[in-house]
């Protein structure tokens, strides 16, 4: 597993989001991911939106993600 191929899923699986993944061991990775479809929610339910765009590859090929969620406006980039 990659952090590019990390990326793609989650931003495929978030449309229009934007992530920026990290992780050189193939199984240990960190994500920041800024989407719109985290406005109003709590970070516990911003995280399993990521996840669900990972599936399977969840506590497999990807061992552990931690992750960063915020929206555009958290970020300071508002679209």
């Amino acid at each position: 597993m990659d952090a590019e191929t990390i990326r793609k899923l989650i931003e495929s699986g978030l449309p229009g989001a934007r992530a920026d993944v990290q992780g050189d061991d193939g199984v240990h990775f960190e994500a920041t991911v800024v989407s719109d479809a985290f406005r109003g929610k709590l970070p516990l339910a911003r995280h399993r939106m990521v996840y669900a765009t990972l599936g399977e590859l969840m506590g497999g090929a990807i061992h552990a993600l931690q992750l960063k969620t915020i929206t555009p406006d958290e970020a300071g980039t508002a679209r």
